[in-house]
């Protein structure tokens, strides 16, 4: 059976893209293969490993859950939209500072997870931290500095 394409709109970094996608084509598939945003990782392709997060309207996401057409509209938020003019985020600077990362398969997703924490709750206790960034694996760091991060990130902000 053929897959239809459908034109989109959609904004993504605040920037609007016009885009011809599948049917069945992800959010992930669109914004690595066909806007050349790879910063988004492929991970496990089944919404369990976490490392395709992005914000969907300000919301952390998996983006190979999300059906690229139910994006039109919508807005997006990669990891390439996160430092503004090369100049990395508190977040990002943290994560840096503190080793949370390692071999960086889980960072982006990590960063889009904890970046949506942030913005909804600006005083996230280890539990709530821990509690946001829980469907984002990481093989590598035992997840200590990756909080130790967070936390910074959010007294930092105070």
């Amino acid at each position: 059976m053929n897959s239809m394409m459908h034109n989109i709109t959609v904004k993504i970094n605040d920037e609007e893209y016009k885009v011809s996608v599948e049917s069945k084509e992800s959010v992930l598939d669109m914004l690595r293969d066909k806007l050349g945003l790879t910063g988004t990782k492929k991970g496990c392709g089944k919404g369990d490993c976490g490392a395709c997060t992005v914000l969907l309207n300000g919301k952390a996401v998996n983006s190979c859950l999300v059906l690229a057409v139910e994006a039109d509209g919508q807005e997006i938020t990669t990891i390439e939209g996160v430092s503004k003019d090369s100049e990395l985020t508190l977040l990002q600077e943290n994560f840096l500072k503190y080793g949370a990362v390692q071999c960086g398969n889980c960072s982006p997703g990590m960063i889009m997870s904890a970046k949506a924490l942030i913005s909804e709750n600006s005083k996230p206790n280890e539990e709530e931290i821990k509690e946001a960034i829980s469907g984002n694996l990481c093989r590598c760091t035992g997840y200590t500095k990756i909080v130790e991060a967070i936390k910074q990130t959010v007294e930092d902000k105070e």
